[in-house]
């Protein structure tokens, strides 16, 4: 199996994903400049913040693999601007053409730039569920970032999956193999990883956080979350990861700060269910290990809420 040593720069730099920086590419629509991984795979790091109009909604990690038979983007991005800016670093790196397009999931920031691949008749990969959200909530998640991204938002169109999966899709391409899994429920609706087990590299997606303290959705089933990653992410053992959100790190830092996390948050829950605690006191549990991490205040209320009305009638 292949080793390579991860850039010292992703550890010792706090700069390349902050949501205190409005843009860290200014000659371009990407937040970031797209840094080599290991060999081959690149990724260009989003802002741990909300989408703005200054990151262009940038604020998710756009991947993409030179397989020496064609590149493979993980994640169109939030809109057609970003596609086309990410294309045009492509570019630069190999003249290998674009031969895929995978979607993490049904989000917007993974899906919106779809509309500039499918022009190029890239293939887009999805899983079935991502699909799913893509038909059903697509328009509104197109008219939610034409909102922020006002002139940005130019030339993004609904442009859904081709190609669809349940649990597991294979592809060998150059000199890789690359299995796109569906572990079970996460964070979301569809959400995928991308596992190259000869580089034991996985493209996370949501599944895995570190830098920005992790969204609860009203359809994120916390309980779910943990029982795939304790049987189905946790078992790939992999020692790069490139998070959805964040610098690449490893399973570590991802763990603390996902399973943990969540882990920890119901057991607070727990602890204030006993107690006969109520809604309106859950949402002020104490989450202060976890202060420190972007998008704390804009979420960790909100998360404790969602995870008292998941347990109140376990």
């Amino acid at each position: 199996m292949m080793r390579y040593v991860l850039p010292f720069i992703f550890f010792a730099s706090p700069l390349l994903a902050s949501e205190d920086i409005a843009d860290q590419y200014p000659a371009s629509a990407l937040y970031s400049k797209p840094i080599e991984v290991i060999p081959h795979v690149w990724s260009a790091i989003g802002a741990t913040a909300p989408p703005t109009y200054e990151n262009t909604g940038h604020n998710n990690n756009l991947s993409f693999i030179v397989t020496g038979d064609g590149v493979i983007v993980v994640n169109g991005g939030a809109a057609y601007v970003l596609a086309q800016a990410l294309h045009q670093e492509i570019k630069a790196i190999t003249d290998q053409p674009v031969k895929l397009v995978i979607n993490e999931n049904g989000q917007g920031h993974a899906m919106l730039g779809n509309s500039y691949w499918s022009e190029f008749g890239v293939p887009i990969l999805a899983h079935v569920d991502a699909a799913h959200e893509i038909a059903e909530r697509g328009p509104f998640i197109l008219e939610n970032m034409k909102r922020y991204n006002r002139d940005k938002s130019e030339g993004t169109f609904i442009a859904p999956p081709t190609i669809t999966f349940e649990d597991k899709h294979s592809i060998e391409m150059g000199s890789y193999t690359i299995e796109v899994l569906h572990l079970g429920p996460a964070h979301g609706p569809g959400d995928i990883q991308v596992w190259l087990p000869e580089q034991s590299l996985v493209i996370a997606g949501d599944m895995a956080f570190h830098q920005r303290m992790l969204p609860i959705f009203e359809d994120t089933i916390v309980y779910d979350w943990i029982e795939t990653w304790e049987t189905g992410f946790e078992a790939l053992n992999a020692t790069y990861v490139i998070p959805g959100h964040g610098t690449p790190t490893n399973m570590d830092q991802v763990r603390r700060y996902t399973r943990d996390y969540l882990v920890y948050l119901r057991e607070k829950i727990g602890e204030h269910l006993d107690n006969g605690g109520d809604l309106a006191e859950a949402y002020y549990v104490d989450q202060s290990p976890y202060r420190h991490l972007d998008t704390f205040e804009e979420l960790a209320t909100r998360n404790a809420g969602r995870v008292y009305e998941q347990m109140e009638f376990e």
